[in-house]
């Protein structure tokens, strides 16, 4: 197998999995923006946000969770407000601890370029680019990431097709000569095998159940890193 590519899904993956109240996110967004009704504003955004994922879910990906914007707007929220970014950098700061880089991420996607391997990132994900940009720079790997795309821009989502199609067609490499990397077995690594990339599983990821669609359990992965760097490993066996 020629190795021209290796692709990492973002979160649970090159960021470690984090069990999140998802109540307190938008509540730490709420009582910025209207500390008066700030729990039924955050139980209104969270109920947006869950209907979203789960539409994505029930399509398997065919119609993306969407953009963050859009959560605001539903809600009727100017978006450009000095009220809305000040409580958005709220937001911002509630996830800041949960999406540092793993330890291995920086020294895997080096040893990867090293090789000679372009390095993508593919991600589901309702946050801008720009968001996700910043954490990769904050954490020192903006500068060894060929391409990513994020699902937030686009109409589809993992595990639909085109979404592994699109970051292929970016890194300018074909799907038999690209693994993915991912810590879900059914958006990632189902996912990727479908389009003919090789696939390795990061099962560090405790999934909540209501995320996992009936037949996971007939996925089966290329081969398992038990941390990232394994990775270098793998893709040094198969290349």
């Amino acid at each position: 197998m020629t190795v021209r590519a290796v692709v990492f899904d973002w979160g649970g993956t090159l960021t470690p999995w984090h069990d999140i109240d998802l109540y307190a996110q938008w509540y730490a967004y709420a009582v910025e923006y209207d500390p008066v009704n700030a729990s039924a504003l955050a139980h209104r955004l969270l109920a947006n946000e869950n209907a979203r994922w789960s539409q994505q879910r029930d399509t398997a990906g065919a119609c993306s969770a969407g953009a963050l914007d859009q959560l605001f707007l539903d809600e009727g929220i100017d978006v450009n407000a000095a009220r809305h970014l000040g409580a958005l950098s709220a937001y911002l700061d509630f996830w800041a601890p949960h999406t540092q880089a793993d330890p291995d991420a920086a020294p895997t996607l080096a040893a990867l370029r090293g090789r000679g391997c372009r390095v993508g990132v593919l991600s589901n994900t309702m946050w801008p680019r720009a968001h996700h940009e910043e954490v990769f720079a904050r954490d020192d790997l903006d500068e060894l990431i060929d391409a990513a795309v994020y699902t937030s821009e686009i109409p589809v989502a993992k595990p639909h097709a085109s979404a592994f199609t699109l970051v292929l067609d970016q890194l300018g490499v074909t799907a038999s000569e690209t693994v993915f990397v991912g810590d879900r077995l059914w958006d990632d690594i189902d996912g990727a095998q479908r389009v003919g990339m090789r696939a390795v599983w990061v099962p560090h990821s405790a999934i909540p159940t209501d995320q996992v669609p009936a037949g996971l359990d007939e996925v089966t992965p290329d081969a398992v890193a038990h941390r990232l760097l394994d990775v270098v490993t793998i893709v040094d066996g198969w290349r």
